[in-house]
């Protein structure tokens, strides 16, 4: 499959515009965008695991392995601000590097999703159980995180957000958690696999129903939880809380040397694109800040009308 934004780079007749340096709507074109890449020993497995450790914190017998990441955010063409935020980042914590990959995709304005780019990831990892009880902590931290959010509905407002969250520890460990329809694809020698869960009203109704809530089906329309909310799960919305959950669903997968690119999105880009196809689009293109504006270009070409996030992780 061909690449708009490659094509158009090719021919120095890019309509992309640069980023304002805030991620904050000013243009209906590309609004961020970057890259980045491991400042430290980032590495993986010498040889594959089918069964992933619960422990992270336990170093494996691994190789040197480049970790690389780029980014785009393109709002989309609706009037309201861009809803869609990110962190894309290295830190190092108790000596191990980490990789902070998030997409967060607001709806009903952007304050849940600021305020989840500011302190999930704080909130995950000063988790008391992060090292040795990952999947305890990702758990935990995304519940303390959405009661701060409706603590403070009169200040962030009554909209939500949706959040998928990768962690990459040392290069060999992949820690994925997801709320709402935001998406992680992993490629693996050339397959593309969802390590995420679309939470979505139609294939939760009988867990939404068990609240006390309803699923509207109305023609022309997606489903939509009490008649409103295109997700059945989210942080924030207080006015729908009693029905909607904000547990996420958890991958921990360990990473091997087949393992070639992780995409983190937003449903602007999979509304439109399904997972291989996403794959196939970027797997030859060796800097992921051109994978990420590949893939948000395409996503314009055909059609897609909402703002569209993307982040695109390189573990070549």
């Amino acid at each position: 499959m061909g690449c708009l934004w490659c094509v158009k780079r090719t021919k120095g007749s890019s309509q992309l515009a640069q980023d304002d340096g805030e991620g904050r709507a000013q243009l209906s074109t590309e609004l961020l965008t970057g890259r980045g890449k491991s400042k430290y020993s980032s590495s993986s497995p010498i040889s594959q695991s089918t069964s992933p450790s619960h422990h992270i914190g336990t170093p494996l017998p691994r190789k040197k392995r480049k970790v690389r990441f780029g980014y785009s955010l393109v709002k989309g063409k609706s009037k309201h601000h861009m809803e869609d935020y990110h962190v894309a980042e290295f830190r190092v914590v108790k000596q191990k590097e980490l990789g902070l990959f998030a997409i967060f995709d607001g709806h009903l304005g952007h304050s849940v999703a600021i305020y989840l780019q500011h302190h999930l990831f704080g909130n995950i990892i000063k988790h008391p159980g992060f090292w040795n009880e990952p999947r305890k902590a990702l758990m935990e931290a995304y519940a303390e995180t959405d009661k701060a959010i409706i603590s403070k509905a009169k200040e962030l407002g009554r909209g939500g957000s949706t959040a998928v969250t990768a962690i990459v520890v040392d290069g060999h460990k992949l820690l994925i958690a997801n709320v709402g329809d935001s998406r992680a694809v992993l490629c693996r020698a050339g397959v593309a696999s969802q390590l995420s869960v679309d939470h979505e009203p139609s294939t939760e109704q009988s867990s939404i129903e068990d609240m006390g809530g309803f699923v509207s089906s109305i023609p022309g329309d997606v489903p939509r939880l009490d008649g409103q909310l295109a997700v059945s799960r989210a942080f924030g919305d207080k006015s729908l809380k009693m029905h909607v959950r904000s547990d996420p669903d958890i991958h921990l997968e360990d990473i091997d040397e087949a393992t070639e690119i992780l995409i983190l999105a937003s449903d602007g880009l999979w509304k439109v694109m399904n997972n291989q196809i996403a794959v196939d689009t970027i797997r030859k293109i060796k800097d992921p800040q051109e994978a990420a504006r590949c893939l948000t270009s395409e996503a314009l070409a055909l059609g897609s009308k909402d703002d569209i996030s993307c982040i695109v992780v390189s573990f070549r």
